[in-house]
């Protein structure tokens, strides 16, 4: 599931005209009605502030708002570029300063859409998965073939932990957990301990690893 983690600013020029896109994540309609209050009133003197909303594990609400402009040529643009990137739980509003020259009901829409993957993009996104943490001790003798498997089935490493013999903790996508289990068995001949956690939604973050709780 793709979500906003730091939502981020930015900005396109079409004829003049100024179209600054502000995006943020939200877990409510609240929070999303709440946000788009907050860039009308800083944003109070521009022409339109144009708003949509995306939220729910399906995407099951969504809102949009022209907010003046002609019909289904800002929001619903907006609305779209969300729903086809399949991101979750995202606000965003595009604040149009007019630049004294009409763009025409085509040039909205290509202006909004593309204002709104310039903010996408000064924003960071991550992939919310669903994944089971998994710690695994092994003796020095089978820790080669643990790493050649977990370079191989892309695992995520969290810690590596050395004594007399070693412990990997690991984060091992849901639906893996099975084939994982599988192959470090036959790997070490069954001579690993292995050791299943909780299910959590985890997402790589500049390369790092952050736990999420269920419902965020």
């Amino acid at each position: 599931m793709k979500t906003v983690y730091i939502g981020g600013e930015g900005e396109i020029v079409e004829k003049k005209s100024r179209f600054i896109a502000t995006v943020r994540p939200v877990a409510s309609e609240e929070e999303a009605v709440a946000f788009i209050a907050e860039m009308k009133k800083k944003y109070w003197d521009a022409r339109h502030n144009c708003s949509a909303f995306v939220i729910g594990d399906r995407q099951e609400l969504s809102r949009c708002s022209d907010d003046g402009e002609p019909a289904q040529t800002a929001g619903r643009p907006m609305l779209d570029v969300l729903l086809r990137e399949e991101i979750h739980n995202v606000a965003v509003v595009v604040t149009r300063y007019f630049g004294g020259v009409l763009l025409g009901t085509g040039g909205l829409v290509r202006a909004y859409q593309g204002a709104v993957q310039a903010g996408l993009a000064a924003s960071t996104i991550i992939d919310k998965k669903e994944g089971v943490r998994l710690t695994v001790g092994t003796d020095y003798t089978g820790l080669g073939k643990l790493q050649y498997l977990i370079a191989q089935q892309n695992l995520t490493l969290i810690d590596t932990v050395y004594t007399e013999k070693v412990e990997l903790q690991l984060m091992v996508p849901a639906e893996q957990q099975q084939e994982v289990e599988k192959e470090i068995v036959e790997a070490t001949n069954g001579s690993a301990r292995i050791s299943w956690g909780e299910k959590v939604l985890y997402a790589l973050v500049d390369k790092k690893i952050e736990i999420f709780e269920k419902n965020t």
